[in-house]
């Protein structure tokens, strides 16, 4: 285990390079967050989205 100064030390380089770099760059490193119908329900959303629109396709023939 690390004693108490190194510990001190690491987390205040981090929060130093965290401070240091561009609010820009920041949120560019974030991932986008996805859909909450796609978090709570997988993929069953975009299965059922992609059979409606092949069977509105069907009936436009």
């Amino acid at each position: 285990m690390a004693s108490g100064d190194e510990l001190v030390k690491y987390i205040t380089e981090r929060f130093v390079t965290y401070i240091e770099t561009p609010k820009e760059e920041r949120k560019l490193r974030s991932k986008p967050k996805e859909p909450w119908a796609e978090k709570w329900f997988g993929m069953i959303p975009l299965g059922l989205t992609l059979m409606k629109r092949q069977t509105g396709r069907k009936k436009q023939r």
